[in-house]
C-alpha cells in the first residue's frame, strides 16, 4: 500500500503522463461523440484540460515563455467560440492552427527537456510517448484547417465529401507511425505538403527521440570501467 502511494505521488508530478492518458482517453471516446450539445461540451472540456496540461508542461520546459501561454489561452477562447455556435470558417481555421501551434510548442518543450537529461527516467519514457501524440494531434488540427480552406483535400474510398475529426486523426497516426494503414489520400497540394512534413517528423522522431532513449538507457545500465 505504501509503495502504491509513492507511485501515485510520483505520477502526480508527471504532467506529461497525465497528458498522455488524457489524449488516449479522448481518442477512445471520440467514436462516441455525436453532434449533441452535451457531447460537444464534453469534448471541449477534455480538450481544454489537455491545453491546460500543455501549459503545465511548457512551464516545466526550457522554452517556457509568454508565447506558450498566449497560444493556450487563444486556443481556449477560439474553441469556446466554436462550441457556442459562433464559429465561422475563418475562426475554425484560426482555432485549428493555434491549437496545432500550442501542441507543437508543448512537444518542443518536452523534447528540449528530454535532451537535457543524462539518464533515462520514467519521466523521459512518458515524455517520449507524449511527444508522439502531441505531434499527431497537431497535424490532425492542421489537416482540419486545410480541409476547411481547401474542401475535398482528403478523399477516402467511401463517398463522403469531407473527413471527420476521427478520420483525420487516424490519418495523422498512420502517416507519423509509417504504417500506411489509412484509407484516406491527400489530393490537394496543401494537403500533400502537410502529409510530407509529417512523414519527415515521423522519421526524425524515430531517428532522434527513440535512439536517444535507447542510448540513455544503455548509459544508465552500462558496466562501469576502472
Amino acid at each position: 500500500m505504501h509503495s502504491l502511494l509513492i507511485h501515485w505521488k510520483g505520477l502526480k508530478l508527471l504532467p506529461s503522463a497525465w497528458l498522455l492518458f488524457l489524449q488516449l482517453f479522448i481518442f477512445i471516446l471520440s467514436p462516441l461523440t455525436t453532434k449533441t450539445m452535451n457531447s460537444n461540451a464534453l469534448s471541449w472540456c477534455l480538450s481544454a484540460l489537455a491545453l491546460l496540461l500543455i501549459a503545465a508542461i511548457i512551464r516545466r520546459s526550457p522554452i517556457y515563455t509568454v508565447v506558450g501561454l498566449i497560444l493556450v489561452i487563444a486556443a481556449l477562447i477560439l474553441s469556446g467560440i466554436i462550441l457556442f455556435g459562433g464559429g465561422t470558417p475563418h475562426i475554425q481555421v484560426a482555432a485549428n492552427v493555434i491549437e496545432a501551434a500550442a501542441y507543437i510548442y508543448g512537444a518542443s518543450g518536452l523534447l528540449m527537456y528530454m535532451f537535457a537529461d543524462k539518464y533515462v527516467t520514467r519521466d523521459e519514457l512518458f515524455a517520449a510517448a507524449t511527444v508522439f501524440t502531441l505531434f499527431a494531434w497537431a497535424f490532425a488540427f492542421l489537416y482540419s484547417a486545410c480541409q476547411t480552406l481547401f474542401p475535398a483535400s482528403f478523399v477516402a474510398f467511401h463517398g463522403q465529401a469531407s473527413r471527420t475529426w476521427l478520420e483525420l486523426l487516424f490519418l495523422s497516426f498512420s502517416v507519423q507511425s509509417g504504417t500506411g494503414l489509412s484509407d484516406i489520400i491527400p489530393v490537394s497540394s496543401a494537403a500533400r505538403v502537410l502529409v510530407s512534413l509529417q512523414m519527415f517528423v515521423g522519421v526524425m522522431y524515430l531517428t532522434l527521440v527513440v535512439s536517444r532513449v535507447v542510448t540513455l538507457q544503455y548509459i544508465k545500465h552500462a558496466p562501469k570501467r576502472d
